[in-house]
């Protein structure tokens, strides 16, 4: 991340999630960001992918295409000051700036990297991935995808016009589409019918892009994430020049917005890396911590209740074996009744820290939240559990850190306002004392 202000804004944030036990010390919000800008490339197989990104960069020869499958890996591609050079999953599995690093060695089987010295690449680096309906490689293919969906901060869902009858891919329109619509970073990903020049043989090409269109609402997609292109270094001839004309109308203006979000990946990144900050400070303070406080009022009723069971039962059971009366004769003896003492002193700690620890397992067993789940166990431990009755908030929550989180919120508000000048100038009074 360039701007070192968002840094330390981060830092901080992974500070306050530390001590409140939503990561741990090794962890931070920043393991899901890439160093660079990441825009990945997505969709089924001969969709236009890699042709694509060939158009894009000025590259006829950089990924393979063909009408059939042609790599079974992710090729994450980025710039080099050199010639052109493919390297192996190692390249990205042992260098932590990379968004693969430490990924395990199954999923690594379907990485590479490549370099090349393309000015366009410069700052960013591209993801382009292998058919998504290949079956054999289905389980490793959507794993590396989940993560590459999380990780992107530009996503291209490729579908190719060629194919007549979309519903008949209801899997994998739920995986592209329909399991993204909800994310809370939804705007990024933009959903792209490819290869439409070969509709203009079709005697109605809006009949396909109607019926692409029907399928991937069903999905739940609608309005303006959906756009229409075709290369025109790999387009057929069309002979009727009415149509072609259409067709690249509305292929040349979706190509260069599309083409104009890549470029400017850096700025959308950024607002991004704000926003991420925003919401996860909010998520912390109105969900988690409430959600946490939950929990710990639950696990501490249930112990108690059964600590009280227990113990009544206990007490019982001392006072009928203390009516025997040799037993109440040696009670009587100050030694043994220290000894009788400690030793029922102990039980109950004992028996106070097991029901504890097996009550939170319970607990945590329905907890889906690793986060929660993490703060829950750090709340839950020995120290906490001896002293439940005294306590009344999650560990490190108070008034201080509370003005931490707004503190984190403030700087959201700086980070916008500084990026704001950077971009926009409504006043003009900038632009208008450059003039003088």
């Amino acid at each position: 991340m360039a701007d070192t202000s968002i840094n330390e804004t981060f830092s901080e944030l992974d500070n306050i999630a530390q001590k409140l036990g939503f990561l741990s010390p090794e962890q931070s919000y920043t393991d899901k960001i890439s160093v660079w800008p990441m825009i990945s490339i997505l969709g089924v197989y001969s969709a236009g992918k890699s042709s694509f990104i060939n158009h894009y960069l000025g590259q006829t020869e950089l990924q393979r295409s063909g009408m059939q499958a042609v790599d079974d890996k992710f090729t994450v591609i980025c710039f080099s000051d050199d010639e052109s050079n493919q390297l192996p999953s190692l390249a990205l599995d042992a260098d932590p700036r990379f968004p693969f690093y430490k990924i395990g060695k199954q999923i690594t089987a379907y990485l590479q990297l490549k370099s090349c010295p393309i000015e366009r690449l410069k700052g960013k680096i591209l993801i382009d991935s292998p058919g998504f309906d290949a079956d054999q490689q289905r389980t490793a293919t959507l794993e590396v995808t989940q993560h590459i969906l999380d990780l992107s901060d530009l996503v291209l869902v490729f579908f190719d016009a060629r194919r007549p009858e979309p519903g008949s891919m209801p899997d994998t329109l739920k995986h592209l589409v329909a399991e993204t619509i909800n994310r809370p970073d939804f705007n990024k990903f933009m959903f792209i019918l490819n290869q439409m020049d070969t509709t203009a043989k079709d005697d109605n090409p809006e009949d396909v892009v109607a019926a692409w269109q029907a399928a991937l609402a069903e999905a739940g997609l609608t309005g303006k994430h959906f756009y229409r292109i075709y290369n025109p270094d790999a387009a057929i001839e069309v002979e009727d020049q009415n149509a072609l004309k259409r067709l690249e109308k509305k292929s040349q203006t979706d190509m260069q917005e599309i083409h104009k979000r890549m470029d400017n990946i850096e700025i959308e990144r950024t607002y991004r890396l704000i926003a991420i900050i925003e919401d996860t400070a909010k998520d912390i303070q109105n969900n988690l911590i409430p959600q946490l406080q939950n929990l710990l009022k639950r696990w501490k009723k249930r112990v108690l209740v059964i600590d009280g069971i227990l113990f009544v039962t206990l007490a019982v059971v001392i006072r009928t074996w203390l009516n025997n009366s040799e037993i109440a004769l040696a009670a009587q003896n100050p030694i043994v009744l220290g000894l009788f003492a400690t030793g029922t002193f102990i039980l109950l700690i004992s028996l106070h820290l097991n029901i504890a620890k097996l009550t939170a397992n319970h607990i945590l067993k329905r907890t889906n939240n690793n986060a929660l789940a993490q703060a829950f166990l750090k709340n839950t431990g020995t120290s906490r559990s001896l002293f439940m009755i005294f306590i009344d908030k999650p560990v490190a929550w108070g008034n201080k850190m509370r003005s931490r989180i707004a503190g984190v919120l403030s700087k959201v508000n700086h980070h916008v306002q500084e990026l704001n000048n950077t971009f926009a100038n409504p006043d003009g009074l900038k632009a208008a004392d450059d003039n003088k």
